[in-house]
């Protein structure tokens, strides 16, 4: 059983149905993660001036010292060979013609990056790589695919009063017929994504929940570096405008960060300006928003010729003229948005978390690559690294699998329909806005700790809202964003330095004697 349908999830389901029926379960449709959002690339060492230990080193220093070396050097390291499987799928990649004649890979740069190595389907490669994944999903015999079914808890052995403990399987609502069954499964994978909907501006699609980590958590698996969540620094400030990321190769390609005088700020937070890791460029412009008091700063790369940006940037272009930008002539609006969580739950380079039974890959899990901040372009590469790490892990494990012992039905015989449904909504707006205000790109104690109290009354409100009515899909997901929301207070406080994505003006400093590890909970740290 695997819960998402992002590229983690898609690329695991056609590496094990060769040998082994699936189900892919989704909460929307199928194209409906971040993956279909991603518009930069994936990173990958494919020219002969680029090597992996020049990726090695960037990803490390992207991470602030937290990057686990040995998991970064194997995702590395089959980068190349996961392209080469996209292709086999049939992902259309961007290519040039050399001056010699070869047709070539087109490459880009991005922030942290040392050398041109992101490899993408003009700006939309998400999309291409997901509309070609679920095509082949589709296709194939041995994956079905439930759309509209979300996961709303893991069964345990442990919770039917059995040993040892294992995962064996989940409770699933049907969100069009309302009705919950249990799925059983002898290896469940959770690919369900981030978590971003937990902020009031973010880049993530509606589903980003985080749907996965609040059910290992649940289940008693350990949680690590959930204070470390990305704010992509360019999404477009427009009234209009929900969720429209603008690409970070239009900085990687020439694109200046400026203020409405039209004043570039970045070259005086970071030498490498622009093309600066997200942590830095993201803290710049919020430093600049604050200090002139403006709703916004700008991207400009209006001195590219107009043919340069329609070629390299179709996606971004016309999507800004729906809101009557014109990126060739004009400066593009934005503000920082979050965007990636790098913490999530603890797997190993197999994807295996601390209860047997269970899998993580993608977003939704912390195997050490990103540290404290991820390298742009490095999350799809993992994606598909740990897809086929995965894979490999379920086939080895399954032979000493037992089957999968009955479960319970659901129990919805003490319940009835809610009442008022504005306590989810209003809650939900709540959450959201206090984790933008007191849980943002800059922290101190006295907003963690405003933020913890609020958000333990609102998890009781939740908790109680649960027991006493029908689920729904809206409350399912605020349980969820309430628990990943107190995991990021709690792991936040925890780390009384800055480091990487943390920014905490208490602590303004690094302090490497003290914090140069991870921040793992575990359930009984805290209720």
């Amino acid at each position: 059983m695997i819960v998402g349908s992002g590229a983690s999830g898609l690329s695991l389901a056609l590496a094990l149905a060769s040998e082994l029926r699936v189900v892919v379960l989704s909460k929307a449709a199928l194209t409906e993660s971040a993956t279909w959002y991603a518009q930069g690339g994936v990173s990958a060492v494919m020219d002969h001036a680029d090597s992996v230990e020049s990726h090695i080193e960037d990803t490390l220093a992207a991470g602030a010292g937290l990057c686990h070396a040995d998991v970064v050097e194997t995702i590395v390291r089959h980068g190349r060979a996961r392209i080469e499987w996209l292709i086999e799928q049939g992902v259309p990649f961007s290519t040039r013609t050399s001056k010699s004649g070869v047709v070539e890979f087109h490459l880009t740069r991005e922030g942290g990056h040392s050398h041109r190595r992101v490899v993408h389907a003009a700006d939309a490669t998400g999309r291409a790589i997901e509309e070609t994944l679920v095509e082949r999903v589709r296709e194939h015999p041995n994956v079905t695919v439930l759309e509209h079914h979300m996961a709303m808890d893991l069964v345990t052995t442990g919770k039917l009063g059995r040993t040892p403990d294992r995962c064996i399987g989940a409770y699933v609502l049907d969100l069009r017929s309302r009705r919950v069954e249990a799925i059983g499964a002898r290896a469940a994978v959770l690919a369900t994504g981030g978590a971003g909907k937990v902020y009031l501006y973010t880049s993530n699609p509606d589903v980003a929940t985080g749907d996965g980590i609040a059910m290992a958590w649940r289940a008693g698996c350990a949680i690590a570096n959930m204070e470390f969540v990305q704010f992509h620094p360019t999404c477009l400030y427009h009234p209009q405008a929900k969720t429209l990321l603008l690409t970070e190769a239009l900085r990687g390609e020439g694109g200046y960060l400026v203020l409405p005088s039209g004043e570039r700020f970045m070259p005086r937070f970071d030498e490498r300006a622009e093309l600066a890791p997200r942590d830095i460029v993201a803290r710049a412009i919020d430093h600049e928003m604050k200090r002139f008091g403006l709703d916004c700063v700008y991207l400009d790369i209006t001195h590219k010729p107009r043919d340069f940006i329609i070629e390299h940037f179709p996606n971004a272009h016309e999507q800004c003229l729906q809101y009557g930008i014109d990126i060739t002539r004009d400066p593009i609006p934005v503000v920082p948005a979050a965007h990636y969580l790098c913490g999530g739950i603890v797997t190993d380079i197999r994807g295996c978390t601390t209860l047997p039974g269970l899998h993580a890959i993608g977003e939704a899990a912390c195997t050490g690559l990103h540290g404290a901040n991820r390298m742009a372009s490095n999350s799809l590469l993992e994606c598909l690294v740990m897809a086929e790490a995965c894979a490999e892990a379920i086939r080895t494990q399954l032979a000493d699998v037992p089957p999968v012992p009955a479960i319970p039905p659901w129990d919805e015989s003490l319940v009835t329909d809610a009442d008022e449904e504005v306590v989810v909504s209003h809650n939900w707006d709540e959450l959201r806005r206090l984790m933008w205000d007191y849980v943002g790109i800059v922290r101190t104690t006295k907003r963690l700790e405003r933020a913890r109290r609020r958000v333990e009354l609102l998890r009781a409100e939740i908790s109680e809202f649960y027991s006493n009515f029908r689920v729904s899909g809206d409350l399912i997901e605020l349980r969820n964003l309430i628990q990943v929301a107190e995991l990021i207070i709690r792991s936040a406080k925890k780390r009384r330095e800055s480091r990487g994505l943390h920014y905490t003006l208490d602590y303004p400093e690094v302090d490497d004697l003290n914090y140069r590890r991870d921040t793992i909970v575990r359930p009984g740290d805290f209720s």
